[in-house]
């Protein structure tokens, strides 16, 4: 009988990722799960959690997708995992991020940790008594056309860990639902909402 997981997840990674989703108070996904839900039956969850993650088992449920207004009139879908999803994405993030982090320029403040908008709004404040101009400028549909099999090769170059590119890969799959309930697949982006 085989004892050992083909992937080597700490439960101790998956306890601190819970934390850190608890500490971030999002909203649920699809199936309607508060964090409190999830904490009604916390160990057995979690365990079931890392025993599918470390197994390669584990496949995210479709995202909520959630229509939220923009300046010019248009709308930007947000998808919303569910706690579990965002916990098992966390994990992903807890032994992937210290790999790349390093590798970030000093003025990049998007998503990074200790690094805020308000820190960014700060650097450009200073830097605007400097300069009599300001350049800014928006990739119209970024996180809408992302490739995922570029963006895949990227996170291989590093990471050795398997198992981060299996669910990186899966999440980016994984399609959205809509307040009607009808599932709409991603061939192409990833849902801003999200850690990955």
């Amino acid at each position: 009988m085989q004892t050992t997981k083909p992937y080597n997840i700490s439960k101790k990674a998956v306890v601190m990722a819970y934390r850190r989703v608890k500490a971030n108070k999002g909203t649920y996904g699809i199936d309607e799960q508060s964090i409190e839900d999830f904490e009604k039956n916390l160990q057995d969850n979690l365990y079931k959690l890392w025993n599918r993650m470390s197994s390669g088992t584990y496949f995210p449920k479709p995202v909520k997708a959630v229509a939220i207004p923009k300046k010019n009139g248009g709308k930007r879908i947000l998808g919303i995992p569910t706690v579990e999803d965002r916990i098992a994405q966390m994990v992903a993030k807890l032994y992937f991020e210290p790999n790349v982090e390093r590798i970030f320029y000093e003025d990049s403040y998007g998503y990074r940790p200790n690094k805020s908008a308000i820190q960014a709004l700060e650097v450009t404040r200073k830097r605007c008594w400097r300069k009599d101009w300001v350049l800014e400028f928006d990739i119209k549909g970024l996180f809408d056309n992302i490739n995922h099999d570029i963006l895949l090769k990227m996170v291989e170059k590093h990471t050795n860990e398997k198992w981060v590119l299996l669910y990186i890969r899966r999440w980016l799959i994984t399609p959205f639902q809509m307040n009607d309930g009808d599932i709409v697949e991603r061939p192409s982006g990833t849902p801003q909402g999200g850690l990955c």
